[in-house]
């Protein structure tokens, strides 16, 4: 998978979704809890719009789609800082380096992005699935960053009563399309009535369904942990049992009758995903699917230079494209099977695509890619490295943010990126994302 490929996603119109009104219900509910009694006063929303999967498409949202959202929510970041820029005199500053810099940049995304009343952020109108997943996870790390002056539990709240919007139960109704896989879970758009629902992308899952698992660890609200075995559920059954493929099994792009294409960006993450459930509930089944799927993309997907290509074709073509992402959740898959395991090959691999990646990825190739790529690579190496006791990763990660912060930054800090450069959701999601990790322990990554 590619950015070209990301921006081809094209969503078909809407179809039947009664099915998931209940799991809709039970994630409010999630929200609910997560928020306890606390109220929330309604969101500070901008009116840029996200470019990202369709850039030069006509809306998939039908004309004047809206929804009479419940329980309207103001985002508590947006609302102090917008009392900040109305100030005479800017008060003292209470944080500095890292954690300040990833509050203002927390701040600017929900003042510019955030959908006042929704829990969801602009798009058409709506985003799609992938940059509201990065803005969920900045908002879990954001919630295990320590010291801050504000809490994010009303944040949380938000982000999953957001949620709930993409949820769909089956995929079932020709005018959505043709699946194969009709298991609940996210559309890459939002789902009816929101939005007008499609297809599911198994790496947009990965994301969600890594996050709702962060959440449970903090909250222990088995919500959290059922909708992420959910999404489990559905990434096993994605794994494809076609023995007529070249190198068989993995996971497709998405879960379109038409994706034969099998990825490292969702077979990885997956894997990841499982051993954290492992983790969190012993079953012996997810261990061995994390295992499985780490071992099918070293197989079918690790070229000759160390580092693990983009995805394999249904006759045995492998796209050579190295993308820095793809080498993150492979060593982030190693790091948390050698947790899992105790086996030190897991370890031992991790490292080896670490030291390589490191040598490959100059910041001159991260600078060229669009940002989300390099938050997911900061990520799994810093977890590698607070394992390893080794120290190139947060030096590499400091020095990529401190340089969009000097030089990529608007004034309303606001990150640009790409070519012509813009600022994106899904841009602003990682620098949050990189700067709050650095300003949180890694036992909180995963």
């Amino acid at each position: 998978m590619n950015v070209q490929e990301r921006a081809r996603r094209r969503a078909p119109g809407v179809g039947a979704r009664s099915r998931a009104l209940a799991l809709s219900l039970a994630l409010s509910a999630l929200a609910l809890h997560i928020l306890g009694a606390s109220a929330l006063a309604a969101t500070a929303g901008g009116a840029q719009r996200v470019a990202a999967r369709h850039a030069g498409a006509a809306s998939a949202y039908p004309a004047g789609v809206s929804r009479p959202f419940s329980h309207p929510r103001r985002s508590p970041l947006a609302a102090r800082a917008a009392v900040k820029s109305k100030a005479k005199k800017p008060s003292k500053p209470v944080l500095h380096g890292n954690p300040a810099r990833a509050l203002r940049a927390f701040e600017a995304m929900q003042r510019s992005y955030y959908v006042q009343g929704s829990g969801l952020y602009t798009g058409e109108p709506f985003s799609f699935l992938w940059p509201f997943s990065q803005a969920l996870a900045a908002t879990v790390t954001m919630a295990n960053v320590p010291g801050l002056p504000v809490s994010f539990t009303p944040e949380l709240h938000s982000r999953l009563i957001g949620l709930r919007n993409y949820l769909d139960a089956n995929n079932s109704g020709a005018p959505e399309g043709t699946y194969t896989s009709t298991l609940a879970a996210f559309d890459g758009t939002a789902a009816p009535p929101t939005g007008p629902g499609g297809a599911k992308y198994y790496d947009d899952n990965d994301w969600i369904g890594i996050e709702l698992a962060r959440v449970y660890k903090t909250t222990r609200n088995p919500g959290a942990l059922g909708y992420a075995e959910g999404i489990m559920a559905f990434e096993m059954a994605g794994f494809s049992t076609d023995q007529s493929l070249a190198c068989p099994g993995g996971i497709p792009f998405s879960n379109g009758a038409e994706n034969t294409d099998r990825n490292t960006i969702t077979t990885a993450p997956a894997a990841e995903l499982a051993a954290q459930l492992y983790r969190l509930t012993g079953n012996l089944q997810y261990l061995q699917f994390a295992e499985g799927a780490y071992n099918w993309v070293r197989t079918c997907l690790l070229q000759a230079n160390g580092l693990y290509a983009d995805h394999i074709r249904p006759h045995g073509v492998v796209d050579q494209t190295f993308w820095s992402y793809n080498q993150g959740v492979m060593i982030g898959a190693g790091t948390l099977l050698y947790q899992s395991t105790g086996n030190s090959g897991y370890l031992y691999q991790a490292r080896q695509t670490a030291q390589l990646a490191r040598a490959y990825f100059t910041p001159q190739r991260l600078g060229e890619e669009n940002p989300f790529f390099p938050s997911i690579y900061f990520r799994n190496v810093l977890y590698l490295d607070s394992v390893t006791h080794d120290p190139p990763g947060p030096k590499l990660a400091q020095a990529y943010v401190d340089y969009a912060w000097q030089h990529l930054r608007l004034s309303d800090d606001l990150f640009v990126a790409g070519s012509p450069a813009s600022a994106q959701l899904l841009y602003q999601a990682a620098i949050v994302q990189i700067y709050a990790l650095l300003a949180s322990s890694p036992s909180t990554y995963f």
